[in-house]
């Protein structure tokens, strides 16, 4: 008997949540203080924006751009637009004003939702923006000038708008959004969500073998709502109606510790780097903050190190969930529990801690291939690497406007990653193709080494590069930052990576640095860093100028 064909639709997992959990908190919290509000009340924001949109000319299959912080509005555009059948196109606000004229542009973006802190790069902007025909402001970050006719008050913008609006029901492999890649090479190139791949990464995410998330749970929204739509969450949290916390603005390990207490947190997601400012700073002031009410966080962009899991659970009784995807993959493909079999429940601590720190199985419906430069699949023992290729429901099989492109081969999306899968099926990603580095025809992994590093007490931040050498071909170098207060030599970081990497693999030398660069996802800027070391000249030791 053949079912009813009722489309995978973003709006009917929001309804869902705005209908079951009408009087649930949507939180806000930033250094302004808090702004609450229901469900039932984003429903009928929602619906405002969406009217007010719809006035603006925005149609099915317009783009809506939005330049803001995780907030209650956004959480309302997230809401609106793909509802309405246009496509929610978010912009980082770590990007330069001609990245983000650039994405505009090239998106054909009609209207433009900001933060009021964000007018400023907006309106020296508009000039080049010749698509955009409106700008809604949000005043949530403080009070906001400009000359530009074309910028209104959000609350100006949905003032008499109805609080009702019938979400058209769509194809559901119509777009509902749009984020661009970081990138690293050439310009971003932007990635199409559809309503069908959102909906199936939505209703897999909440998985008790992904995060296991339930309408019982309160979500810290920490990953900013740009950043590959907050890694799904605001659909995921928003679906099961669960409470959710917004942190506004820059990040202050303080002000988030503060909020998991006061809010009974017990869950959030972040990349290595908020989740070290949080041990660091739960550490400095013991007996400050009790984390029972915190069960699970998620930590992805990067890996974590080994130490840090292991610290969490054993300080916090915290498990750390590492999740791995791209902006290609929508993101979240794959995860890594504690427990992830029903014969590991028993397994030692040190086992299950090495099986968190891999990078994870496989998430329903999505498969791996490893290769080898000719294209031949390698064996999947865990110690032969390959190059990573990935399809799925939910993993894009082109770029925008750029109909065929050399990362896709015949529905697979070659990663760009070097990894290893062992015999239970766990990734193991080794490095980026172009990080990894190659010694007397050896390969050296950086992540490894970072990631062991890092372990090391007084350590913030820590990234290895390869140097160009005249008889090894390349040669590993680690840019350290130190945590405030430490003081650690090179030969300190040497001897604890003997302790675990053979001669060959260790660091030729370590450079100690302000301030390690991250990128505008916050993972480790490594093309600065070799850019840097270009600028000064840098040699490594023992090799001629």
């Amino acid at each position: 008997m053949p079912m009813t064909p009722v489309p995978l639709l973003v709006s009917t997992l929001l309804e869902r949540g705005a209908l079951l959990a009408p009087q649930e908190e949507i939180v806000t919290v930033g250094k302004f203080g808090t702004l609450t509000q229901t469900y039932a009340e984003t429903r009928r924001n929602a619906c405002k924006l969406a009217n007010a949109l719809s006035a603006a000319g925005v149609g099915i299959g317009d783009k809506v751009a939005t330049l803001m912080w995780n907030n209650h509005r956004h959480q309302e555009a997230f809401y609106a637009v793909p509802s309405m059948g246009a496509v929610i196109h978010t912009l980082n606000s770590r990007l330069t004003g001609d990245e983000i004229a650039y994405m505009i542009e090239h998106a054909q973006d009609k209207v433009l939702l900001v933060d009021s802190d964000f007018v400023p790069i907006i309106e020296e902007l508009l000039p080049r923006l010749p698509s955009i025909r409106k700008v809604l402001v949000c005043p949530i970050s403080g009070p906001w000038q400009s000359q530009s006719d074309m910028m209104v008050e959000w609350e100006q913008a949905l003032e008499g708008q109805p609080d009702q609006y019938e979400w058209p029901e769509i194809d559901e492999n119509a777009p509902m959004g749009l984020c661009y890649t970081s990138g690293t090479t050439g310009n971003p190139k932007g990635v199409v969500y559809t309503h069908r791949s959102t909906y199936l990464h939505t209703m897999v995410q909440a998985m008790t073998d992904a995060v296991s998330l339930s309408a019982t749970d309160c979500v810290l929204q920490v990953v900013p709502m740009s950043h590959v739509l907050g890694w799904g969450y605001p659909y995921t949290a928003g679906m099961l109606g669960a409470k959710q916390v917004l942190y506004h603005g820059s990040f202050d390990a303080e002000l988030m510790l503060d909020t998991m207490v006061e809010h009974e947190v017990t869950f959030s997601a972040g990349v290595p780097s908020i989740w070290l400012m949080v041990k660091d700073a739960y550490t400095a002031n013991p007996g400050r903050w009790d984390l029972s009410h915190l069960q699970r966080v998620n930590c992805g962009a990067s890996a974590p190190a080994r130490s840090l899991i292991r610290w969490y659970w054993e300080n916090a009784g915290v498990e750390m969930i590492q999740t791995w995807g791209m902006t290609e993959t929508n993101p979240v493909c794959v995860t890594s529990r504690r427990i992830a079999k029903h014969r590991f429940r028993n397994l030692p601590l040190d086992q299950q801690i090495d099986n968190m720190a891999k990078t994870g199985l496989p998430l329903p419906g999505i498969r791996f291939k490893l290769v080898d430069d000719q294209g031949n699949e390698v064996a999947r023992d865990g110690e032969t690497p390959g190059n990573l290729l990935v399809r799925g429901p939910w993993v894009c099989t082109n770029y925008y406007k750029v109909p065929d492109s050399d990362s896709f081969d015949n529905g697979w999306l070659l990663t760009g990653d070097i990894a290893k899968i062992d015999k239970e099926q766990y990734l193991i990603i080794s490095d980026r193709q172009k990080d990894l580095i190659k010694s007397g025809g050896e390969w050296i992994s950086s992540i490894d080494l970072e990631n062991h590093i890092l372990a090391l007490k007084g350590i913030a931040q820590a990234a290895v590069v390869a140097q160009p050498h005249p008889k090894w071909d390349e040669r590993p170098v680690a840019v350290i930052e130190l945590a405030p207060g430490a003081s650690i030599d090179t030969e300190a970081i040497l001897s604890h990576c003997a302790s675990r990497f053979a001669r060959w693999q260790l660091p030729d030398d370590v450079i100690f640095v302000d301030r390690v660069p991250l990128n505008s996802t916050g993972k480790l800027d490594k093309k600065s860093i070799r850019e840097m070391l270009v600028r000064q000249g840098y040699k490594l030791p023992g090799v001629s100028q």
